[in-house]
């Protein structure tokens, strides 16, 4: 389906106020660059207590869109011939992932960033649910901490969930221990590498990663509110992939402000990013214009996934998405606490769409209506 960037702004901009009238987003921000050039639009505000509107330029944690950084700086040690992606974890991290099943002698640096290293789930760990999605836990835990030995022991304390290439499993503490293979591989912080391999090279001006011990964002932003808390009463112990959805907080209940706080996400989701730089970096990851060739062809070399969202396949740090009528979009996409951000381009990458919300409900119903809006179709949502 062919629309003009007038239609297609328009169409955005209404799927953003449904967003907020209909599926309760607080505020719903959509940035696109297309063949008429660069359009932002908002619906919903930034901050509830004050009223204050979405705008341009709001940082906000990208989640899980910082690992397609972390394969950005992988690939580019590659390219400067400091690693290689077949290198084995023991390679650089000799008997850091052992024991429970786990061996680092066994998965590559490859497997760790397209989740197929075989290594167990830690995001329904007990330790974690109780921490940061309970009421009490968050209001304990949300300025602890964290250090890479600790989340690198978080992943080793469970076994894994297949051999190493026998299936995808989505494993954070696969990125922190890529983040530590770039801690040990170069001598300099991972955060530093961050900065010198993708944020000088592309000019993202609103962009960084976030260190374990900040507490609050640098520049102007948006605030995050979060219903991935567990109803009072439910034990963290009970939690299965299957429940875990139906005991969370209700469409009623009134989500909880988790803007200031530490973040442990590190090397799987740590960076602090607009949709403007999220554009940009999504652009140069689908042109080339970032990773030399052989490196660009490494990222968008997908696998299928299972267990994740339908319809998808994954790369490193990077997936695509199918639609409806059988197009492909190449996708860059995050959701953690109080955060959703999708940035989505065609493979040519002549329409590029960046998507952020302030809530962590609703979202896929969400981003899929402005999916449809902006390129005519949407996402393929059943299995």
């Amino acid at each position: 389906m062919t629309i003009s960037a007038s239609a297609r702004r328009e169409r955005v901009q209404e799927a953003l106020e449904r967003a907020v009238a209909e599926q309760s987003a607080p505020g719903v921000v959509a940035e696109i660059q297309d063949e008429d050039g660069g359009w932002f639009g908002s619906a919903g505000v930034a901050d509830r207590g004050t009223g204050r509107r979405r705008a341009p330029g709001e940082q906000f944690h990208a989640g899980s869109s910082g690992k397609a950084f972390t394969a950005a700086v992988l690939l580019t040690l590659e390219a400067e011939g400091r690693l290689s992606l077949d290198d084995t974890v023991d390679t650089w991290l000799p008997g850091v992932v052992s024991g429970n099943g786990n061996d680092g002698g066994e998965i590559t640096i490859r497997q760790l960033l397209t989740h197929t290293g075989g290594l167990g789930i830690t995001g329904l760990s007990a330790e974690i649910v109780r921490k940061y999605h309970t009421r009490a836990g968050f209001a304990e835990h949300r300025y602890d901490v964290w250090t890479v030995d600790e989340l690198l022991r978080l992943q080793t304390a469970i076994p894994p969930a297949y051999r190493p290439g026998a299936g995808f499993a989505y494993s954070n503490g696969g990125y922190h221990i890529a983040g530590a293979i770039i801690e040990k591989t170069t001598g300099r912080g991972y955060e530093d590498e961050v900065e010198r391999t993708v944020i000088r090279p592309l000019g993202l001006r609103g962009t960084y990663a976030r260190t374990f011990a900040e507490r609050h964002f640098r520049g102007p932003h948006t605030r995050a509110y979060s219903r991935m808390v567990l109803r009072d009463g439910v034990d963290p112990d009970d939690l299965t992939p299957d429940n875990y959805a139906s005991l969370l907080l209700g469409p009623d209940s009134d989500p909880i402000d988790v803007t200031d706080r530490t973040f442990f996400m590190w090397a799987a989701g740590g960076v602090v990013s607009t949709t403007a730089d999220l554009l940009r970096f999504t652009h140069a990851l689908i042109t080339g214009s970032l990773l030399p060739p052989a490196q660009h062809r490494a990222m968008w070399d997908t696998v299928p996934t299972t267990d994740w969202l339908p319809h998808t396949r994954y790369g490193t740090g990077v997936s695509q998405w199918t639609l409806a009528d059988g197009r492909l979009l190449h996708v860059v996409a995050g959701v953690e606490g109080g955060t959703v951000s999708v940035t989505l381009g065609t493979p040519d990458g002549g329409l590029t769409v960046s998507v952020q919300l302030n809530g962590d409900w609703n979202w896929y119903l969400t981003c899929a209506q402005i999916v449809e809006a902006a390129f005519g179709s949407a996402p393929l949502m059943t299995p």
